[in-house]
């Protein structure tokens, strides 16, 4: 581990710590007030905010730990190092942005718009992290790690798990708002997809695309 610290750069930090405070930033701001959820462990976090009050800066934390499990045994250490700095920093940067009021506490009376910024927030941000070879959430890892042993692509993944942790939330969102979240889902996976096709400087020292 010690040799794979050595290689990791300051730019590749640098982007690991912005995506994961920009999708921090997001679920604090739109998907926890709108209703508007996310699937895979982002869905879950807020589900469990729901219903038990627990803060998606713990829960978050704990459920990509156990899927970083997964993700080490097949991408190995480099993934491991970088996923821990995304997700450290997504906690952190959540933590902070819950000791103030949200931003945009109308945005829950605009499910449609909430759906749509909350997935440029949610695509953009993970698709810096995963980009840089990082997993800020388990549902990343997940991702990450299925998408290299299967021939599908990673937004599709991304999709089959988003979809299931939907139908769980209908226990407590409407009918109505699931499909503003559908949404969400769709968009936030293909931008990860896209990003994902980006090509970056090789000075960064990012992984290669998943």
């Amino acid at each position: 581990m010690r040799s794979v610290l050595k290689e990791i750069k300051v730019s590749s930090v640098m982007l690991l710590l912005a995506g994961s405070a920009l999708l921090a930033f997001g679920l604090y701001n739109v998907h926890s007030i709108s209703n508007v959820t996310e699937g895979g462990i982002l869905g879950l976090t807020l589900l469990l905010e729901h219903w038990f009050g627990i803060s998606p800066s713990f829960s978050g934390f704990l459920l990509t730990a156990l899927c970083y499990l997964l993700g080490w045994k097949i991408l190995g250490k480099r993934f491991l190092a970088f996923s821990f700095i995304s997700a450290i920093g997504f906690s952190v940067f959540y933590g902070i942005f819950e000791q103030f009021d949200p931003l945009f506490p109308q945005i829950s009376e605009m499910p449609l718009f909430a759906s749509v910024v909350g997935a440029l927030f949610v695509g953009i941000s993970v698709g810096i992290c995963v980009r840089v070879g990082g997993a800020p959430t388990g549902d990343d890892a997940l991702a990450m790690s299925l998408s290299s042993v299967l021939p599908v692509d990673i937004q599709w993944i991304y999709l089959v798990s988003d979809l299931v942790v939907l139908l769980i939330s209908l226990s407590y969102i409407p009918v109505s708002r699931i499909m503003y979240s559908l949404l969400t889902v769709i968009l936030s996976g293909q931008i990860i997809g896209v990003m994902q096709k980006i090509k970056l400087p090789g000075d960064l020292g990012v992984a290669d695309s998943v």
